[in-house]
């Protein structure tokens, strides 16, 4: 796997060559260079000219950009993510605007409701752009209802439609959306008096981001539910639980990670099942074990993350996110092993199931790198995934 600082312009130039399943003296024999020169700009001893970029992005045939820039981030054309998180934005910005006058035909709170719920299943099933269309009218259409006629369940639904807008979003590359769309999640879950609501918010405002503030945001999401024993509660206590043990393993403290490890166990032997209805949060055992998997590989741990990765068992429930994300972390983990192969055919499963959702997971980009760094030669099939990614 690539070290953290390996990101200079001879290094990209060693990706690409790698890609294009080239060895330094075969590359050095199409450019008017040395092979001496090319190794000492691949390790990073020499600097790599204006001139020596554009021979070489010439032989690799690529745009000298590829060499030169920072990796590019993941997404869709630009002019087609304009056109979808555009009115997103729009819409998210008309929440104090009071009663749209020129929104006609606003549907029945249950329709509303209804198609709030398809949504987040439709974000689940990684139909993002699907639901990423269909957002904007639905936040507005809600945005309206709760200023001419509030209830409970028009709130509710605004603020399940704003989450909706934060997972699309945050898929997609934009985290400051995906912010935007949070706070007003919590607004919108304040004033339905649904503390079940406000603890999923504070749980995704607290994994957005990891800082200082993240374990505080969860625990106080668990403070408002203190007591609580619905399926509910219970489902997104435990759910919350999973969150504090992502927040620890990021900051390497073992003990809380196992601490909450094992209440999270014990939630989902008390919730019973799989509560993929609780808030599409998905809470359970499965769950519970993905986070397990999660945690080792975020600690580093991969000889026990490989072994979790093995020994887990899908059930057939389980939602295309979920299942989408164990595929890319099962191929980081066969990468981080040495087995490539099969490192590729776990990320290549991974875009069958989900393109849009394994395009744009960093680990994807992880992995893909650590395949090129890990061989002289890229395996086959690997130059068209790195290509898809934008590596």
């Amino acid at each position: 796997m690539p070290a953290p600082d390996d990101d200079h312009t001879g290094s990209r130039i060693r990706e690409q060559r790698r890609l294009a399943r080239l060895t330094q003296r075969e590359l050095a024999d199409r450019i008017p260079y040395s092979l001496s020169l090319l190794s000492q700009v691949e390790c990073g001893a020499r600097a790599a000219t204006q001139g020596f970029v554009a021979a070489v992005a010439h032989a690799l045939r690529v745009d000298s950009s590829k060499l030169t820039g920072p990796p590019a981030v993941t997404a869709l054309p630009a002019d087609r993510l304009l056109a979808l998180v555009a009115p997103i934005r729009e819409a998210l910005d008309r929440y104090d605007l009071g009663p749209n006058p020129g929104l006609a035909d606003v549907r029945p709170v249950p329709e509303l409701i209804a198609e709030a719920d398809t949504l987040c299943q439709q974000v689940r099933a990684t139909h993002l752009r699907a639901a990423g269309k269909a957002l904007p009218r639905l936040i507005l259409e809600l945005t309206h209802t709760v200023c001419t006629t509030p209830t409970t369940p028009a709130w509710q639904a605004l603020a399940s439609a704003y989450r909706t807008a934060h997972d699309v979003a945050l898929k997609l590359d934009h985290p400051d959306l995906a912010r935007v769309a949070l706070d007003r999640m919590g607004w919108a879950a304040g004033r339905a008096s649904d503390p079940c609501l406000e603890a999923v918010q504070r749980y995704k405002r607290a994994t957005l981001w990891r800082c200082a503030t993240s374990a505080p945001l969860i625990t106080s999401g668990q403070a408002l539910l203190a007591g609580a024993t619905s399926r509910e509660a219970l489902a997104v206590t435990g759910q919350l639980h999973l969150g504090l043990a992502t927040v620890a393993a990021k900051d390497e403290d073992r003990a809380a990670v196992e601490t909450h490890l094992a209440a999270a166990r014990e939630f989902a032997d008390r919730v019973g099942g799989e509560a993929g209805d609780v808030h599409w949060l998905s809470f359970g055992r499965a769950n519970v074990r993905l986070h397990e998997l999660g945690t080792s590989i975020a600690l580093g741990d991969f000889d026990d993350a490989l072994g979790r990765a093995r020994g887990l068992k899908l059930p057939a429930s389980t939602l295309t996110s979920r299942r989408a994300r164990y595929l890319v972390d099962r191929a980081l983990v066969e990468m981080e092993a040495g087995s490539a192969k099969t490192s590729l055919a776990y990320l290549a499963e991974a875009r069958k199931v989900a393109p849009e959702q394994t395009r744009h997971l960093p680990s994807t980009r992880t992995t893909i790198r650590g395949l090129v760094h890990m061989s002289r030669r890229a395996p086959e099939g690997l130059g068209g995934m790195a290509r898809w990614i934008g590596v």
